[in-house]
């Protein structure tokens, strides 16, 4: 045989594994990346469904507190229809706000204070906040890895033939990095 076309051959074999495998490194940091924003929609979506409880054990006790009671069912309504994480972070920087106004009325009403529900129910949401910080570190740390790979060499080829692009990280507002403050 040929050694040229014996080499290449092999050269042609190798530019196809190195397609093949920053392809599926972009496919697969894709997938995790996907799988990363599920896992903080899911902690969202539980977050959002304790809501109703907390408003209703807090309206028995603070029926005058209607603005507090309000902005969290209005807050509660965006975090349901966002679909971008740009607008899940901003509905939940709004839902975060309003949780604190919220809880902070129990300093107001020592019934609603010791009150089991009520307590149930902020050991549930502090819980669900501790999840959903994770969760929004482990979905920047995938959208990083992803953003590499489609904008660093060789990968970034791939990428643009697969017509992939860079992705959103889950970010915060200035406003809304205090820590959100649960007392018993």
């Amino acid at each position: 045989m040929d050694f040229g076309l014996i080499l290449g051959l092999g050269i042609a074999v190798i530019i196809a594994g190195i397609f093949v495998y920053y392809y599926n490194k972009v496919i697969l940091l894709s997938n995790r990346t996907d799988n990363a924003w599920s896992q903080i929609d899911v902690q969202l979506k539980k977050r959002v469904d304790l809501v109703p409880n907390l408003v209703e054990t807090v309206k028995g006790y603070a029926k005058h507190e209607k603005a507090a009671i309000d902005s969290v069912t209005k807050a509660r309504k965006q975090m349901m229809g966002a679909t971008t994480p740009k607008e899940a972070a901003a509905a939940d920087n709004l839902l975060s706000g309003a949780l604190k106004s919220i809880l902070a009325l129990a300093e107001n009403y020592p019934d609603l204070k010791a009150n089991e529900n009520f307590r149930l129910l902020q050991e549930q949401l502090e819980g669900i906040e501790n999840k959903i910080a994770f969760a929004r570190q482990f979905y920047n740390d995938s959208v990083l890895e992803y953003n590499n790979a489609v904008t660093m060499i060789p990968s970034s080829f791939i990428a643009s033939i697969m017509n992939k692009a860079q992705r959103e990280y889950f970010e915060i507002e200035e406003t809304g990095r205090e820590p959100v403050e649960v007392s018993f």
